[in-house]
């Protein structure tokens, strides 16, 4: 069971991975104050969407030999030492987390990122800021069951009316969501 994360500590649990679009967040905050140190942020920052792509290309062709390289590539990266004193401390961060941050090498099939899975939210949060929420514990748990249904119907490409209609009238021509996922899943598993 793997789970993909932001770094916030509740989520350390299980196979953990992080996202590299959140594991950037800090050296963007960053504010060069010397011409030096932006062109150390510019050329970090470039090595890391670099090694980024890199992994990218890795996910639909894994080789014993990319790995090594690719973890050889992160461990140059972070090991740079810049004139930029923040910019270090970030690259530090970045090697304190290279377990999670290289779980890819070990399943190319998870995500770099969770920017999916933030989207799948997305409604739900739109929703709270509007209305306030729900009035009721079972009423939030209806409303995320039903939400979590609706974006993993469209996923595996399936009606959302049909999959439930199906479970409703008792015709049970639809396999079950979890079957589905995992057939999914192992088609994807190189």
């Amino acid at each position: 069971m793997l789970l993909l994360s932001d770094d916030a500590g509740q989520f350390n649990i299980l196979l953990h991975a992080l996202c590299w679009i959140r594991a950037e967040r800090p050296l963007l905050q960053l504010i060069a104050l010397t011409q030096e140190n932006q062109q150390d942020l510019d050329n970090v920052l470039s090595k890391f969407w670099e090694l980024y792509r890199e992994l990218k290309e890795y996910k639909k062709a894994a080789t014993i030999k990319q790995k090594e390289f690719l973890e050889k590539e992160f461990d140059t990266l972070v090991s740079t030492k810049t004139s930029f004193h923040s910019v270090n401390l970030c690259l530090a961060k970045l090697a304190q987390n290279k377990k999670e941050l290289l779980v890819v090498l070990q399943h190319p099939v998870i995500p770099l990122h969770n920017n999916t899975s933030e989207q799948d939210i997305r409604a739900a949060v739109i929703k709270r800021k509007i209305s306030g929420g729900t009035r009721s514990d079972d009423g939030r748990i209806a409303r995320d069951t039903f939400l979590c249904l609706v974006r993993t119907c469209k996923k595996l490409g399936l009606s959302f009316y049909d999959f439930i209609l199906d479970g409703v009238s008792n015709s049970n021509l639809i396999p079950p969501l979890g079957e589905l996922v995992r057939l999914k899943y192992l088609a994807q598993v190189p």
